[in-house]
């Protein structure tokens, strides 16, 4: 019995301990007498968890701000400095390896194109590898406090991402770039050389610039969304019932190999007709040239050719692209009928700068008008970046979870929608 009792004593402090830490980083700063009814927690315990929070160096100081007659208040918010965090994309052209602080400000920076090695998993496990290490001697040679040991470090990958047990942790399937079955946590353990302790989490790309985008973007403020990643590839993250504090039901959907023309191109799946093989930034530009087009160098030097050309083959695949997308985005509306549906991924912004308002007549034309009326399209705000921000904020996720306390274990964070203001 006393046992039990020391348990609920220690899960309440806990629950406290996160209850406050959500609030004050997504809403903060915030004085104390501001968190007892924002937080629902008592004086006595928003006096002692944030006196424990500020010895533990997990909140500090934030100025003043004058009070009704009495004296000014203290405001108090999260440390940024109370530790890092690694965020890492492997895309379709390159692995990038961002650190962040705790506000999520990036501290340090490694990429590396995939080239020949495209994205064999050893090679691929490599550039990871060397990325961690880079960017913790770059922030450690920066003087950033906790650089040599983050809190936790997200990995964005391509394709369906599963939790095995069996198999130490999360195994991807990515047919498009090769990958069956790959164990790719208890892989990249290894060949990186983190300890068990380090918390590390494997999500799909999608699902982690979904996440990017609802807690700090363009999905800030709604409960249900669909978030669209369009590079070379396209997928989408679905939110449901999205909550400021709660969990909220999201997952990754395989949105660019839906159909969207009976044999039509071949998609890199294998399969013909598939969305990405008509909106993806390297089909975009196979159409280009079968059209006369002259695109230069890399897919992103060639697809910023394309929206910046006057030429009318440029116009005519702009405009069939715009067709499409809005075909695909009328599909969204119709399945999921979500509040907002958000365009982002480097290849989603570049062409939505030039075809976002065809793109939404597209859909509006095509989506069943009931649901159409409450669905807004728009670009993504956090910039080609997103998916390392997404990423980084899995290891956050747990970290505000267990009340600023890193677990000893890591098992897939379940992720909320904070669609609160940040920071």
């Amino acid at each position: 019995m006393t046992g039990e009792k020391r348990r609920t004593v220690r899960d309440l402090r806990r629950t406290n301990r996160a209850t406050l830490l959500r609030r004050l980083y997504f809403d903060g700063p915030l004085s104390r007498q501001e968190l007892g009814p924002a937080t629902g927690l008592s004086s006595a315990s928003v006096s002692n968890v944030t006196s424990e929070l500020l010895a533990e160096g997990l909140l500090e100081e934030a100025g003043l701000v004058d009070s009704d007659g009495g004296r000014p208040r203290t405001l108090l918010r999260v440390a940024p400095a109370a530790g890092t965090l690694i965020g890492v994309d492997v895309g379709e052209t390159r692995v990038r390896v961002e650190l962040f602080d705790l506000a999520l400000t990036e501290r340090a920076r490694a990429e590396y194109p995939l080239r020949e090695g495209g994205h064999a998993m050893a090679h691929v496990l490599r550039l990871i590898a060397d990325g961690l290490t880079a960017v913790r001697a770059q922030a450690a040679r920066a003087g950033v406090p906790g650089a040599a040991a983050p809190l936790g470090i997200g990995v964005g990958v391509p394709g369906i991402v599963e939790q095995d047990p069996e198999r130490s942790g999360a195994v991807v399937h990515g047919q498009t770039v090769g990958w069956d079955a790959v164990p790719l946590e208890a892989r990249l353990r290894t060949e990186a050389g983190l300890p068990a302790r380090t918390p590390l989490f494997v999500s799909n790309g999608a699902k982690t610039l979904g996440q990017a985008e609802m807690w700090f973007g363009a999905g800030q403020g709604v409960r249900d969304a669909v978030v669209a990643l369009i590079g070379s590839g396209v997928g989408s993250c679905v939110i449901t019932d999205g909550s400021a504090y709660g969990t909220a039901s999201r997952g990754a959907a395989e949105w660019g190999h839906t159909t969207v023309h009976l044999d039509g191109r071949r998609c890199r799946c294998g399969a013909r007709g598939c969305l990405e093989a008509y909106i993806g930034a390297s089909a975009v530009l196979e159409r280009w040239r079968a059209a006369g087009g002259t695109p230069r160098g890399d897919e992103e030097s060639g697809l910023a050719d394309l929206v910046g050309s006057a030429d009318p083959s440029a116009e005519t695949v702009l405009a069939e692209t715009a067709r499409f997308l809005g075909a695909g985005i009328a599909d969204l509306v119709n399945l999921f009928s979500p509040e907002r549906i958000v365009l982002a991924g480097w290849a989603g912004l570049l062409l939505g700068s030039r075809i976002l308002p065809a793109v939404r007549a597209a859909a509006e034309e095509r989506a069943l008008h009931h649901p159409a009326a409450r669905t807004t399209i728009e670009l993504g705000r956090l910039g080609p970046d997103a998916v390392t921000v997404g990423a980084a904020s899995l290891p956050l996720t747990r970290f505000l979870d267990a009340g600023g306390r890193a677990p000893q274990s890591a098992p897939p964070p379940a992720l909320g929608a904070p669609n609160a203001r940040a920071r």
